[in-house]
C-alpha cells in the first residue's frame, strides 16, 4: 500500500504512478516503478497529479523545485500513458 501525494488516499501500488527525483535531479514519471532515484506516488488521474503540483507536494516529497515546465512536462508524460493504456 502507497499514499497518493495528491488526494492522500491508501493504494495498492499497482494503481498508481511513481513521479521519481533521478539522481542527475530530473523528474520524470516511473510507471514500471524501478527507475533509481527517490520517489513519490500519485493516482492515474489527472486531477491527483495537478493537486500534488498546485499544493507542492511533489516539490516536499521529492526534495526538488518544480518548474512550470516541469509540471507540464509531467502533465504531458501521464496523458500519453493514459493513451496507451486505451488503446
Amino acid at each position: 500500500m502507497r499514499m497518493c501525494v495528491g488526494c492522500r488516499q491508501m493504494k495498492e501500488k499497482k494503481s498508481l504512478i511513481r513521479v521519481v527525483r533521478s539522481p542527475e535531479g530530473a523528474l520524470s514519471l516511473d510507471p514500471t516503478g524501478k527507475k533509481p532515484g527517490r520517489g513519490a506516488y500519485v493516482c492515474r488521474e489527472g486531477e491527483c497529479l495537478t493537486r500534488a503540483i498546485r499544493q507542492r507536494q511533489l516539490e516536499r516529497q521529492l526534495q526538488a523545485e518544480m518548474t512550470e515546465e516541469v509540471a507540464e512536462g509531467l502533465r504531458g508524460e501521464l496523458e500519453a500513458l493514459k493513451e496507451r493504456a486505451d488503446e
